[in-house]
């Protein structure tokens, strides 16, 4: 009976040691589509060094649009991001965006009737470092419709960071009423002129790189910059 018993308190600490080694190290940060595999490597979330360039801060503005321009090698894409539906969303791609952080990033996953994904690595596919993960916004009643701009994450909901995609149809799989997670995608802003730049970059040759991702374009498809504007509601009356 006693060795019975050490057998199983053996057993059961071989199992705990198990579990505690599944910490979850090879989730990817992405927006998924239907099929598996096509994501990019975990992000690092050493904190970028902050500087400031005037650009708004949403919590310091009333609610009304921030527009946005996002200069790409191939053309220019302007979009407007809606802080009184995703405030804090809102607020974290404004502080990339104002660091700097965004500018020579590329879009490193394509993948065409789906979206584009971009603003976490460099031309040759270094990873840049970024704030701590923000918490998930998927549930403000926005959907993933052609054009929207939404967080890229891993498996875990709040995971976001600097990574975001555009959709170049309505993603109904990513919306929180449809999500397999029951949690879905932030949707934080629109783009509202341009969509045919981003359609051109959806037709770009992608491959496999040799760090494993996938739907990679053979091509960097560079983002210059992004600079946010004022909103509407922050300008002074002349």
């Amino acid at each position: 009976m006693a060795r019975t018993r050490l057998l199983y308190l053996l057993l059961l600490l071989g199992l705990v040691v198990l579990g505690s080694g599944c910490t979850g190290a090879d989730e990817h940060e992405t927006a998924y589509d239907t099929g598996a595999g096509n994501e990019a490597p975990a992000i690092n979330n050493a904190p970028a060094a902050p500087t400031d360039s005037g650009q708004p801060n949403p919590k310091k503005t009333a609610s009304g649009p921030i527009p946005v321009t996002i200069q790409t090698s191939m053309g220019t894409i302007e979009a407007e991001l809606w802080p009184d539906k995703a405030p804090t969303t809102v607020e974290n791609f404004v502080r990339y965006a104002r660091e700097g952080h965004y500018n020579g990033t590329i879009f490193h996953r394509v993948i065409s009737d789906f979206m584009i994904q971009g603003g976490g690595f460099t031309a040759t596919l270094r990873e840049k470092p970024t704030h701590d993960p923000i918490q998930n916004e998927a549930g403000n009643g926005l959907e993933n419709k052609r054009g929207t701009l939404a967080m890229a994450r891993t498996s875990d909901p709040d995971s976001a960071t600097s990574q975001f995609f555009i959709s170049l149809k309505h993603n109904e799989m990513l919306d929180r009423q449809h999500a397999a997670d029951g949690v879905g995608y932030a949707v934080f802003g629109k783009v509202t002129r341009g969509m045919g730049v981003v359609d051109r970059i959806a037709r770009v040759e992608t491959a496999s790189a040799p760090n494993g991702m996938d739907d990679v374009p053979v091509k960097p498809v560079v983002i210059q910059s992004v600079k946010a504007h004022e909103s509407v509601a922050q300008r002074k009356p002349s």
